[in-house]
């Protein structure tokens, strides 16, 4: 979907001031409260916008340690090992992928004991042949999504 500078404008008031009324990004944007509610209604059927929940610091839920493991699966049974693992809370995301291995599974852990007992507990899984797990140090670049947005609204705006 293509977005035009008053969506770029929307979707970087939403990023950086989530808890914001319709009215008051109305107002700071100069525009109708329901032009703004019909690009907001538009952004989130064409899926752009997907949610507007608190993110949460697993750190904070006691839960410090972050890895990344890499599942490689029997072949055929990559959907059955995919909805096993959605029974694992630690897993707070999974992808299919390419290369070395079949899924890479975001895992969180209160401790190194704790991320093994998880680890272990996925090696069990029915279909699962064998893991990789490497151990996140450090987060240099956080979650964003603001320089992506920019990026395609001034790519939007020069195709015009």
């Amino acid at each position: 979907m293509a977005v035009d500078s008053l969506d770029t404008r929307i979707l970087r008031l939403m990023i950086e001031q989530p808890r914001t009324s319709v009215r008051e990004y109305a107002r700071l944007l100069g525009v109708a409260r329901g032009t703004l509610q019909a690009r907001i209604d538009r952004l989130e059927r064409a899926g752009v916008i997907t949610g507007t929940g608190p993110r949460l610091s697993p750190s904070a839920l006691g839960h410090p340690v972050l890895a990344f493991v890499h599942i490689e699966v029997t072949q055929g049974h990559l959907d059955e090992v995919g909805e096993a693992l959605s029974a694992v809370p630690e897993i707070i995301e999974a992808f299919s992928i390419t290369g070395g291995g079949d899924l890479l599974t975001r895992v969180v852990a209160r401790d190194n004991g704790h991320l093994e007992d998880v680890i272990q507990q996925l090696i069990q899984l029915p279909g699962v042949v064998r893991t990789r797990t490497e151990m996140a140090l450090r987060e240099r670049v956080p979650y964003r999504l603001l320089p992506l947005v920019e990026s395609v609204g001034r790519d939007a705006s020069a195709a015009r």
